[in-house]
């Protein structure tokens, strides 16, 4: 019996308390870990929510519309080019001002290309000339991190696709190009803890039916298809 006594004060009991004390800690630290995974991984995914929009609104300038296809976007960058204008001289400068005011009534049919002849050779002019650009020399080109083959997946997700859509609403009798890309968090927090995504996932539709009216969805998004939002990120 005094064996027995010995046992339960000097191994069961403080064994029993170190794990009770395991579960305590671990019991806080868990939510703790997975918002610190969740702000990693939403840092990720908002990059390619911007570089989508980055995408688009350059396709748009191009073609009056957005594309609901990364396929389309994906080529877009490797395959096209886009109007780039550039202003040369200063518009401030009154000198160049008078100067090619004066160029232009000696001949009206003028063009920039050889203004930008006479320019070259130091004459003070101020005009704009209009160049084709590859999108893939002008966009990104800072970035060492882009990258394209992955611009339509759920980044953590092994494979789940970016949902992405483009329409044209009439707004107040004018057509316009809406685009909207979204992910959810039960594929960007895929392998966290089910029931924190859980808990999150009600958290965030309780917000968006008091911000937006509808708790139809858990996530991040950047534009949207439903009124225009000057194609904002719902984390903006």
């Amino acid at each position: 019996m005094k064996i027995l006594k010995k046992v339960l004060v000097y191994l069961i009991f403080p064994l029993a308390i170190i794990g009770l004390a395991y579960m305590i800690v671990e019991s806080v630290m868990e939510p703790v870990r997975f918002n610190n995974e969740k702000a990693a991984r939403e840092a990720v995914a908002i990059q390619r929510l911007k570089d989508i929009r980055t995408l688009q609104n350059a396709f748009k300038t191009e073609y009056g519309k957005f594309t609901a296809s990364f396929d389309t976007l994906k080529s877009f960058y490797t395959d096209s080019s886009m109007k780039v204008v550039m202003q040369l001289g200063s518009a401030d400068d009154s000198v160049a001002v008078a100067n090619t005011e004066q160029l232009k009534r000696r001949n009206p049919r003028i063009k920039p290309e050889q203004m930008l002849e006479l320019y070259k050779k130091g004459e003070r002019l101020v005009f704009r000339i209009e160049n084709e650009i590859p999108v893939k020399d002008t966009l990104f080109n800072d970035r060492a991190d882009f990258n394209l083959d992955s611009l339509a997946f759920v980044p953590f997700s092994q494979g789940d696709s970016i949902k992405m859509d483009a329409v044209v609403k009439t707004v107040s009798g004018v057509k316009v190009p809406l685009f909207e890309a979204s992910l959810t968090y039960k594929s960007l927090l895929k392998g966290l803890d089910n029931q924190l995504r859980i808990n999150l996932d009600a958290s965030e539709k309780e917000r968006n039916e008091k911000k937006y009216g509808t708790a139809d969805f858990s996530g991040l998004k950047v534009g949207s298809v439903t009124a225009p939002n000057n194609n904002a990120g719902n984390w903006e």
